[in-house]
């Protein structure tokens, strides 16, 4: 057995990655990333990881620096409630589409934005939306849109601090009471450190916002109770550390950080978890057991790790080294879903053995379905049975424990229908102890589901840490918001200096390359899942992605809405379908991800894709050297109408027992 030969071997569990992204089930027992680390900490004594997330991969490195726990930033922090109420103005830089915040990891039960967006609009709120896309904000909300570049968010941010400086409306209080650094900061925005003040003009020159905007939302946000907003689509770039830094700069010179309804959410709306109440007691949650590896990644490196083992690189202030991976433990996600796909491919070719077995669906089980911040507790009875030889994840684990003589220790003596029981028991415990609603597991799974009372509406952290300064204060090195980092600056990163700065994205549109493709969420699935599903049909043309574009765009290249076209680059190609709309910015095409990846020859031994699975095109680069992250939001690309006879959609296809071929097209 490939596991065992490992244990065993000289590379034992330092040679062994366990990948999984988490997606695969919104229950909390089979959760195939909690299945999988508990299997290889148990029966090989651990494993390589990854942390942080594709998602999130700048900000869950920065905000710790500069204010806080990511977690604190933005899942306890300003509420919906509390915008509707008190909020004034929000800068939403990135948008809050509703595509978004409609999903979240352990379920949704109640979708509360678009509402709270209408009532808050209603009131008087006033949201402006900086993005290339103008649906990146429901109707409801009334938005103002401010198209803008790609990658300049942070030229319109610094225009806003520089102006206001200018015009004397930054809170000298609160940045001289809770904040440190400002001076750094303050001088660079005068362009005391490159000769370039950072005014409303300069940045509207970098933006395409117009300097009047952003001179006249500086003196708005500041005369009543504003918010800023940054979306994890602005740090799944290059520099994707800077946006979240210059937003939380923005929001102190403004003077509101820990107000109700005001200063810095990072991330609102991005996904379901935020913008709402936690809840007040412990949600099922199975134990992983420790692990004895020490290395790691960043979620994103796994095609460096892969291609250069036993090369360093810097990851938040520390040098470190690609592990030498023989085996490839893979659950609960696509493993081919990962940005420069033809790269990935090599670097999947290189490991010794890779493990990925069918596993059944959420369907096809029974669990528990719970968020930290939805207020119900969900029995998830299996609706259908399991599919050919599929079995559940901790069922396969079981069996390989019992193989590897760790039965007893994986499984605790407990099938899964047992699991359950236990696992609602500490959060049965804590309803009980409150005086609250606290059924037994079998009254509980009878019932179908039990409501959880949330915490108060408290702000967190950052209101604690205003109303009281010196006893709340934040876990950064200082205490206090980070406006200036010693620490970051003594790593001396080129790609992320000690404050925000604007560094020009360092791959632009060109005579190859002349659009900047948008690789956002889509608004038909949740990443790939259930890509064969009628929903996510429903969008496609003629069978492939669709990907939308100007008409202006369009129509330079003879492009007509409903054509077949092909989107390219030096690292790909792939087939798509074109949708035309004048809420895309002009310069822009945007295709999402999550089109199942559908092989084709392109002719120069590389392959592209027939669906439109824009991975084919991204690039594999990290945010910079301290947070390593995800670079997959945004890249250059050309597209022109496909006329050749159009190959078939093979992708979901069931898999051929047989060594396959590639198709040409």
């Amino acid at each position: 057995m490939a596991l065992r030969l490992v244990r065993e071997g000289r590379h034992g569990a330092e040679g062994v990655f366990g990948g999984s992204y988490g997606w695969s089930s919104a229950g909390r027992f089979h959760h195939a990333q909690s299945q999988i680390h508990r299997f290889l900490n148990i029966a090989l004594g651990g494993y390589v990881r990854s942390v942080n997330s594709y998602s999130a991969g700048a900000s869950a490195v920065i905000l710790p620096w500069i204010l806080g726990p990511f977690e604190a930033m933005s899942r306890n922090n300003v509420t919906w409630s509390q915008i509707e109420a008190e909020t004034d103005v929000v800068l939403a830089f990135g948008g809050m589409a509703l595509k978004n915040s409609n999903v979240a990891s352990g379920g949704v039960t109640t979708h509360i934005e678009r509402g709270a967006m209408a009532r808050a609009a209603a009131r008087g709120c006033r949201f402006h939306l900086f993005s290339p896309l103008r649906d990146d904000f429901p109707p409801e909300a009334g938005a103002i849109w401010h198209p803008i570049r790609p990658g300049t968010d942070v030229a319109v941010m610094l225009g806003l601090c520089n102006t206001m400086l200018a015009e004397g409306l930054h809170d000298v209080e609160f940045l001289e009471q809770y904040c440190t650094g400002f001076d750094v900061f303050s001088a660079y925005l005068a362009g005391g450190e490159d000769g370039q003040p950072k005014t409303a003009e300069w940045a509207s020159g970098i933006s395409g916002v117009p300097a009047q905007s952003i001179v006249r939302l500086a003196r708005e946000m500041t005369a009543g109770r504003s918010l800023v907003t940054v979306a994890h689509a602005l740090q799944r770039a290059r520099f994707g550390e800077q946006p979240v830094w210059a937003g939380a700069a923005l929001a102190a010179m403004a003077g509101q950080i820990g107000l109700p309804g005001g200063g810095y959410n990072y991330a609102l709306g991005t996904m379901g978890h935020t913008g709402r109440r936690i809840n007040a007691v412990p949600i099922p949650t199975l134990l992983q057991g420790r692990n004895g590896v020490s290395n790691f990644i960043p979620v994103a490196r796994i095609s460096d790790m892969l291609l250069n083992p036993g090369e360093t690189y810097h990851y938040d202030g520390r040098e470190m080294t690609y592990p030498d991976i023989r085996l490839v433990y893979w659950a609960g996600g696509n493993p081919f879903h990962h940005q420069d796909l033809n790269r990935l491919r090599s670097a999947l070719a290189r490991p010794q053995t890779i493990i990925v077995l069918p596993a059944t669906m959420t369907l096809e089980r029974e669990d528990i379905g719970a968020a930290g911040t939805d207020p119900r507790l969900i029995a998830m009875r299996r609706l259908a049975p399991a599919v050919g030889m599929s079995r559940d994840d901790y069922a396969i684990f079981a069996d390989l424990s019992r193989l590897m003589g760790s039965e007893d220790a994986f499984t605790e003596g407990r099938d899964a229908r047992e699991w359950l029981a236990h696992l609602y028991e500490p959060t049965r415990m804590a309803l009980a102890e409150r005086g609250w609603d606290a059924p037994d597991f079998e009254s509980f799974w009878e019932r179908g589901e039990l409501t959880l009372p949330s915490a108060p509406d408290d702000g967190g952290m950052l209101r604690a840490f205003r109303q009281n300064p010196q006893s709340a204060h934040l876990p950064t090195p200082s205490g206090r918001i980070e406006i200036f980092s010693r620490t970051i600056a003594d790593f001396g990163y080129d790609d992320c200096p000690g404050h925000p700065v604007w560094l020009a994205p360092d791959e632009v549109p060109n005579e190859a390359a002349p659009l900047v493709l948008i690789a956002n969420q889509p608004s038909t699935r949740l990443h790939s899942q259930l890509d064969f599903g009628a929903y996510s049909q429903s969008s496609k043309v003629r069978g492939r992605e669709p990907a939308r574009l100007n008409p202006q765009d369009a129509a330079q290249q003879g492009i007509r809405d409903g054509d077949i076209v092909r989107i390219f680059n030096g690292r790909g190609a792939c087939l798509a379908g074109a949708v035309l709309r004048d809420g895309v910015m002009a310069g822009i095409v945007n295709l999402s991800t999550g089109a199942w990846f559908d092989p084709l020859d392109v002719g120069d031994g590389s392959l592209g894709c027939g669906h439109g699975n824009p991975n084919i095109l991204t690039r594999d680069i990290g945010t910079s050297k301290l947070a390593q992250g995800c670079c997959g939001q945004v890249t250059v690309v050309e597209v022109s109408r496909y006329d050749g006879e159009l190959p078939p959609v093979r992708a979901y296809d069931p898999p051929s027992t047989e060594l396959a071929t590639v198709r040409t097209a």
